[in-house]
C-alpha cells in the first residue's frame, strides 16, 4: 500500500504582506534600485520573461511561508514580466515555479542592516548567484570598498569584483557611473553594454531627445536659408 504525506497548504502573495514596514532609512534605498528598473525596462522592453522588484517582500521559506526578506532591489529571469492586472503584491517563490532571484541589489545606509553577514547568509539560503552591495556613504566604516559584487560559489558568496562587472547571464555589466536621475547629478548604479557603454537614465533620454529635436529644427532652419538666399521660397514645396 502507498501513502502519501500532505503538504501544508502554503499561503498565497494576496495574504502575505507586500513588504516588512520597516521604512528606508534615506531616498536612494529606493532610488538607486528603482533607476535600475527603469532603464531595464527600456533596454530590455522586448523581453517578457522577466521582473525587477524594489523594496517587495520574497517569500521563499515553505516551513516558514510568513517570513520574508526585503532587499533593497533584485532580479529574476525566466518568471512572467506581468502578473495580473495590478502586478505583483511580493515575490512568493512557490507560485515563480521555485525561480530564486538571480540578482540582489542591498544599498547601505546608516543604521547598518548586516548586509555583509547576516542579509548575505540569508541570500545564499534563497538561491542568489550575484549579490551587489552598494555602499557609497560608509564604505570607510564598515571596512568595505563603495561597490562589490558577489557571486554564489560552492554555498559562499566570493567577491568577484569592486569595479564594473559584466554578468554573463544577463549580457550586462553592473556598476558605478555620475549621471543624472530625477535631477539629481551624483553617481548612480548604472547597466552598461559589452563594450562598457552606459545606457542613460531616464533625464538623460529625455535631454537627448531634446537635443536631436533642436538639432532637426536647426537643420530644417539652416535649409530654408540656403533656399531663401538662392531666390527659392521654402514655403513653396
Amino acid at each position: 500500500m502507498e501513502y502519501s504525506i500532505a503538504l501544508p497548504q502554503l499561503p498565497t502573495a494576496a495574504e502575505l504582506p507586500d513588504s516588512d514596514d520597516t521604512p528606508v532609512d534615506n531616498e536612494l534605498q529606493n532610488l538607486i534600485p528603482n533607476l535600475l528598473l527603469a532603464i531595464l525596462s527600456v533596454v530590455w522592453s522586448d523581453r517578457q520573461d522577466w521582473f525587477f522588484g524594489v523594496d517587495m517582500g520574497i517569500y521563499y521559506l515553505p516551513t516558514a511561508p510568513r517570513k520574508s526578506i526585503v532587499p533593497d532591489g533584485f532580479l529574476s529571469l525566466g518568471v512572467e514580466r506581468r502578473r495580473q492586472q495590478r502586478g505583483r503584491l511580493s515575490y512568493v517563490l512557490w507560485e515563480e515555479n521555485w525561480i530564486p532571484p538571480i540578482l540582489v541589489v542591498e544599498v547601505v545606509s546608516q543604521t547598518y542592516g548586516g548586509e555583509y553577514d547576516t542579509i548575505r547568509s540569508k541570500y545564499l539560503d534563497l538561491g542568489v548567484l550575484y549579490y551587489v552591495i552598494y555602499n557609497p556613504d560608509y564604505w570607510q566604516r564598515d571596512n568595505h570598498a563603495p561597490f562589490e559584487v558577489y557571486k554564489q560559489v560552492n554555498d559562499e558568496f566570493i567577491l568577484q569584483s569592486q569595479a564594473r562587472f559584466w554578468i554573463p547571464e544577463l549580457q550586462l555589466a553592473i556598476g558605478v557611473d555620475v549621471g543624472i536621475y530625477g535631477g539629481w547629478e551624483r553617481d548612480w548604479l548604472f547597466w552598461f553594454n559589452q563594450e562598457g557603454e552606459r545606457f542613460p537614465s531616464p533625464d538623460e533620454r529625455v535631454e537627448q531627445a531634446q537635443k536631436q529635436a533642436q538639432q532637426a529644427q536647426q537643420e530644417l532652419e539652416d535649409l530654408r536659408n540656403r533656399l531663401k538666399h538662392r531666390g527659392i521660397d521654402p514655403d513653396s514645396f
